[in-house]
């Protein structure tokens, strides 16, 4: 480590933006600038040596100490969330959180994320430095005590960190009993400290090691193969964790740097290796900024996007309330909401606040400048929230904070949901008289919308009657399985009738259910609910989930937990899924975030000699697969030889293995079948390579940042032309198996 806790990165190489949506995530990186400056936070929620400007006063007497590790390693899922992906990126997000409550108290302006070799990870913060005097509890270093005791930190005294985002204060403890090996640096009053720990416990005490200048901590670990299933850190990942928490805490700098596969680069110094990629971020606008970001390339309502900050006093309680909102030309809401920097994914009272607040001030405002008609309805909140970005976030103590659950997914701070609702009431209805033109379009999309919703609900009664919903009346073409348990049975969307028919003969029936989809389904982008009932397959495919659509959705009814698209390995093929992920994203998210979505993937060709019959799922698999045949060939014939006296040299074998696979497809009794439709394959092989859970190849659909998801959809299914032009020529050479 750096003995001055340098952040400056010599080189910055420009990453793409890429678009997975099978087992990968969607990103989108921006290049940041160069300026820093302080944060900007509420008086009453720095900390008090930061408010007060005298010398920090953050030392061992500051950390409280609760229990032990062992908990932690036996269940490190209550922890954590799970031990697969998420809980492993988890770890960084826990040392992450540490470093930007030393932000956001006013005494850390770089955080830096680097990925090395050998999956382990460093994060560093030029912050005050974790203290490394004799706690008195424990009679060990502070140091020590913060990352082997469980619930030791400063967040509990309530004077070291006023707001942090740390609710049970676990997160170096946690990291260090799930990591085989940790090492803690901390630069502290000129001197350099460390510490290394194995599985939670300590190597050695904390050493001194020298003198350094400035102040900070870097933490570096590795993950412990006992404990999580794969070790694959994911660099889209992190950066879009990176840069939305640098859009929070604007004024600090935010920067991920991949040294895994460094690159060897020519220098007057001789061969210098640099990271293979790295990026800052740095928001001087915050959650303008970011609101500014989910809308590029969108068509505002309102051109003055709203913001407000706020603090407002809930009995004995400051919270801080910070808000931006901006309509589009869009359906669909994106409504992010925070609590002391977290994502709280569920919401919570912060945004029941908000939602209620923004509904009454719209009907008021409405009333108010006779906008309703005699005996019109009043708006509901769907209606007011047709086509908003919006960002909340709140912050207060703390000691106070209360999340639901382990994983901080939905804050449950009542007084949260009364502090935005005041600050959101008064903030709104000013912003509204301000800007009549801006409140004219809002409030046009508003009634729009509820004209909308009326018509829906008018085709939903039609369609979703309480008997279809109930399996009374499952659509004609469904063939369905035998089993009514939920968690055990599948439904394949296939394409056509000719596919249908294959996948009908081949299925198990005891737990696979056929749907067959004719030609393309509506692109659902920017279709209204009701236009999308009157799609006689869509309809056919809503009855046979049997869990409804839209805000009548009932997760609970979901008649298979594995929804799986099978459709043609071509051109035609490719558009239906996009047309049936469109659909599924922006109607049925939960079914995606539970993971019943899946994407069979059928073999492109089946290969075969004499007996021998394979199946290849790429080109390169074809190639693979046609050496070995080959090489197979020559092995019998050499034994045939050497029997007949006919023996060949070792020189000529290897000649004739070597040569390419493509002339291989030539070679006699060597067939190729090229499958374009499911509809090729008789039912046998349909089932022995597609449908078959022993030996079929699945992708599960998973969607790791939903403000990139939401962009990449609108580009791909939008109206606007340009986009997807531009998008699809920056892709059009990562395309592989062209079908024209």
């Amino acid at each position: 480590m750096c003995r001055n806790f340098h952040f400056g990165i010599q080189r910055k190489t420009r990453i793409k933006a890429r678009f997975f949506i099978a087992e990968r995530g969607i990103i989108m990186a921006k290049k940041s600038d160069k300026k820093s400056k302080k944060t900007e936070t509420v008086d009453s929620l720095k900390t008090s040596a930061g408010a007060s400007g005298k010398k920090d006063s953050y030392s061992a007497k500051d950390i409280y100490v609760l229990e032990g590790l062992d908990p932690v390693r036996k269940r490190p899922g209550m922890y954590i969330g799970s031990t697969g992906v998420e809980g492993l990126h988890h770890l960084i997000w826990e040392v992450v959180d540490n470093s930007i409550d030393e932000a956001m108290a006013g005494y850390a302006k770089n955080i830096a994320v680097t990925l090395l070799p050998e999956n382990r990870v460093m994060v560093i913060d030029d912050g005050r430095g974790i203290p490394v005097d004799t706690h008195k509890q424990t009679k060990k270093s502070a140091l020590e005590t913060v990352f082997t005791t469980l619930h030791a930190g400063a967040k509990f005294g309530g004077d070291s960190y006023k707001v942090s985002g740390g609710l049970h204060g676990v997160g170096a403890s946690v990291v260090n009993a799930l990591s085989i090996w940790l090492k803690a640096e901390v630069c502290r009053d000129g001197f350099q400290y460390v510490q290394e720990h194995s599985r939670g416990k300590p190597k050695y005490s904390v050493k001194k090691t020298g003198k350094c200048d400035g102040s900070g901590t870097a933490v570096t670990f590795e993950p412990d193969a006992e404990i999580f299933q794969i070790i694959k850190f994911e660099w889209d990942t992190i950066l879009t964790h990176l840069r939305q928490q640098a859009y929070l805490t604007k004024g600090v700098r935010m920067t991920i740097i991949d040294k895994r596969s460094p690159i060897q680069i020519k220098s007057k110094k001789g061969i210098e290796e640099q990271p293979s990629q790295s990026y800052s971020f740095y928001f001087d606008g915050g959650i303008v900024s970011y609101i500014k970001f989910l809308n590029q390339g969108l068509i505002a309502k309102n051109e003055n996007i709203f913001y407000t900050q706020k603090e407002n006093v809930v009995g004995d309680k400051k919270i801080y309330v910070e808000c931006a909102f901006q309509y589009t030309d869009e359906i669909n809401a994106k409504e992010l909401s925070f609590a002391n920097n977290i994502y709280t994914a569920e919401g919570g009272m912060h945004l029941t606040g908000f939602r209620t607040a923004l509904t009454r001030c719209l009907n008021d405002y409405a009333k108010k400048n006779e906008y309703f008609k005699k005996d019109d309805e009043n708006l509901t909140g769907e209606d007011v929230r047709e086509g908003l970005t919006s960002i909340i976030s709140v912050k207060l103590l703390s000691s106070q904070l209360q999340f639901e659950g382990q994983t901080k997914a939905k804050l449950g701070n009542p007084e949260a949901r009364s502090a935005v609702e005041a600050v959101i009431g008064e903030t709104v209805q000013e912003f509204l008289e301000k800007n009549p033109d801006d409140a004219r379009a809002v409030l046009e999309k508003a009634f729009l919308a509820q004209k909308a919703r009326k018509a829906a609900k008018a085709a939903k009664d039609t369609v979703l009657r309480k008997g279809a919903l109930d399996g009374f009346a499952l659509p004609g073409k469904l063939a369905d399985c035998q089993s009514k348990n939920p968690e055990e049975s599948e439904l394949f969307i296939v394409e056509g009738d000719s596919a249908g028919g294959s996948a009908k003969s081949a299925r198990d029936r005891k737990f696979q259910a056929i749907l067959p989809l004719r030609g393309k389904i509506l692109n659902v982008e920017k279709a209204r609910l009701d236009k999308m009932l009157a799609s006689k397959e869509i309809r056919a495919l809503i009855i046979a989930l049997g869990a409804a659509i839209g805000n009548d959705y009932e997760h609970e009814k979901l008649r298979y937990h594995r929804v799986i698209i099978a459709t043609d390995a071509d051109v035609d093929g490719s558009h239906i899924r996009t047309l049936l992920l469109t659909m599924f994203y922006r109607h049925f998210p939960k079914l995606i975030k539970s993971g019943f979505m899946y994407i069979a993937e059928p073999p492109l060709y089946r290969i075969q000699r004499a007996k021998d019959v394979r199946y290849a799922y790429s080109d390169d698999e074809k190639e693979k697969v046609m050496k070995e045949m080959l090489k197979a060939r020559d092995e019998q014939k050499k034994v045939r030889d050497a029997k007949s006296g006919k023996a060949k040299t070792e020189e000529v074998v290897e000649e004739e293995v070597s040569e390419d696979a493509s002339d291989a497809e030539k070679v006699k009794g060597v067939t190729i079948q090229r499958y374009k439709g499911l509809g090729e394959m008789n039912p046998g092989q349909l089932w022995e390579t597609t449908m078959d859970p022993a030996r079929r190849v699945l992708r599960q659909i998973t969607v790791q940042d939903a403000a990139q998801a939401d962009k990449i959809f609108d580009i791909l299914m939008g109206d606007e032309v340009l986009p997807r032009k531009k998008f699809i020529q920056t892709h059009a050479k990562a395309v592989k198996n062209l079908d024209i």
